[in-house]
């Protein structure tokens, strides 16, 4: 049990490997891997020579390294503006509903301290921002298509839009570390890509 792999849910595990030894020719560009391995079932695996699963699947993608930078800098960007659209959705909402001094310090107390979770609710983006979206889900889609293909902008937005999914996306692609994908319409997504 020791050497169990679990996943009590779906979800997609991301991981990013910079060759150090193989360095391209003057006229290429550095590149990555993107790693990923995948259950779209729960799964528990106790030993590895038996896990024949076919909810399970793993693969790489060979990826230019300025690409994933340049997309990881655009999806901080769409984070940053769809945390503006939060805040400001936040304060108009706040301002129909006054409270004094001593109800919010009262709110404060009753309220346990807990680290601040990511908002999962769906954010409802301006017409600035879903372009913004669009472009760089374009691009998500353009670099992990295995089949590279002329791909056309999006014309709708492929998963539920929240805080939480544009942040899981940020770290996806995020070459210094990696992440762990759950959401459901993000995880579809990115499988369907893959």
């Amino acid at each position: 049990d020791s050497r169990a792999a679990n996943a009590s849910k779906k979800e997609i595990n991301i991981q990013w490997y910079i060759p150090s030894l193989a360095k391209p020719s003057n006229n290429t560009e550095t590149k990555v891997f993107l790693l990923y391995a995948c259950n779209t079932k729960p799964v528990k695996i106790s030993n590895i020579k038996i896990s024949g699963s076919m909810s399970m699947f793993s693969g790489h993608l060979q990826i230019p390294l300025a690409r994933v930078i340049s997309l990881r800098e655009k999806l901080s960007n769409l984070k940053q503006q769809m945390e503006l659209l939060v805040q400001s959705s936040k304060s108009s909402s706040s301002d129909s509903e006054p409270t004094s001094f001593l109800e919010k310090m009262e709110m404060l107390t009753i309220m346990p301290s807990k680290k601040p979770q990511m908002n999962v609710a769906k954010v409802h983006l301006d017409e600035k921002t879903e372009e913004m979206a669009k472009r760089c889900l374009s691009e998500v889609r353009t670099l992990l298509s295995v089949v590279p293909a002329p791909s056309l902008p999006l014309t709708e937005i492929p998963f539920d839009v929240t805080l939480q999914s544009i942040a899981s996306l940020e770290d996806m692609f995020d070459p210094a570390s990696g992440c762990i994908i759950t959401e459901e319409s993000l995880f579809n997504w990115i499988i369907s890509l893959l």
